[in-house]
């Protein structure tokens, strides 16, 4: 590798350029935190790693999906293959999409190629009305898997979940706070395990915060889907019940309710304060920077990988749900109710 190449990983890496020369060659000598830099510098800076540094794979490790348009989704992803590699495996990301493959033929794919284990994201074990005893089969074959987001006590695996009550209690005492005393909930389908946590959250906050019985609570969740459209929907419904506050299930839908409320000709947040759910990347940007509730997708990723290295190594993490603290994240899309 000649002198110039050598300066630009050495500079890459913060160490010298002897160092540098050092792991290339594969001489002893580095502390092994020094080779990752070097490594990690070789790959940012595009260069191939010479052949005799290129690890062998511990194992393929398949990671299933829902489509990448929320970002939620590639951020989740891009935790788990990062902690994935750092133990020497090989990530194999799967993406179901309306109309492409389904879960199950991802699955068999997986299985057909050998992999290591699984992990689920936001998957079929989500869905109450799903059939589970395709995750028995599963088990049956010997793979080992994880899920993410989503508990049914009808599959024995571990599962990696946010605490969907709290954020809502986070989300309506904030609003409250505020003086907001209409305040509506935009979800997607109720049949999801996440959604139906939402609307228990939401429910026992109003009634505890606000004072307002269950049926009036109820009254102001609206189902919808967990797009931008789906948030406009669902905002368009909210605001004719005189909503002064939307809380939404997802980013994406409150990107939508902030779109439904301008369209009206109403201001956010001088007329209506909106949350968001997940502080999915690029959202502190949004216009007005957007009020959200934070996954600790960091936490959550790295926690999926470590049970499920468990699992693959014989000792059975305990089967059951690890939850997560989300946080309130408050940007501009809240303020001060309209007296």
């Amino acid at each position: 590798m000649n002198t110039a190449r050598l300066a630009d990983i050495a500079a890459q890496a913060g160490v010298s350029e002897a160092t540098v020369s050092r792991v290339l060659n594969g001489k002893p000598g580095v502390a092994a935190a020094t080779r990752q830099t070097v490594l990690a510098a070789l790959d940012v800076l595009g260069y191939e790693r010479p052949t005799r540094l290129r690890q062998r794979s511990a194992g393929l490790i398949g990671l299933i999906t829902p489509e990448l348009s929320n970002p939620i989704f590639p951020a989740l992803a891009q935790v788990i293959e990062q902690v994935l590699t750092r133990y020497g495996y090989t990530p194999v990301l799967c993406t179901q999409t309306p109309g492409g493959s389904t879960e199950d033929e991802l699955v068999e794919m997986l299985v057909e190629r050998g992999v290591t284990g699984i992990v689920f994201v936001s998957g079929l074990h989500a869905d109450t009305t799903a059939d589970t005893a395709r995750y028995d089969r599963l088990q049956g074959q010997g793979v080992p898997f994880v899920m993410i987001n989503g508990f049914s006590e009808k599959v024995s695996a571990p599962f990696i979940s946010p605490d969907d009550r709290a954020a809502m209690w986070m989300a309506v005492r904030h609003l409250a706070g505020l003086g907001h005393e209409r305040i509506g909930l935009a979800v997607g389908p109720s049949r999801f395990v996440p959604v139906l946590r939402k609307e228990e959250g939401f429910v026992a906050a109003l009634r505890e915060v606000l004072g307002l019985s269950e049926g009036e609570a109820q009254g102001l969740i609206q189902h919808s889907l967990f797009t931008v459209e789906g948030g406009q929907a669902a905002a368009n419904v909210l605001l004719d019940k005189g909503c002064t506050a939307i809380v939404c299930g997802s980013d994406l839908m409150a990107f939508g309710a902030i779109r439904g409320a301008r369209a009206r000709g109403l201001s956010v947040p001088k007329d209506v304060s909106v949350v968001g759910f997940d502080d999915s990347p690029l959202i502190a940007f949004a216009d007005p920077p957007l009020t959200t509730i934070r996954q600790p997708v960091e936490a959550m990723g790295a926690a999926a990988v470590n049970v499920l290295l468990e699992e693959i190594g014989g000792n059975p993490a305990q089967r059951g749900e690890f939850v997560f603290q989300p946080e309130l994240v408050v940007r501009g899309s809240t303020g001060a109710a309209a007296s």
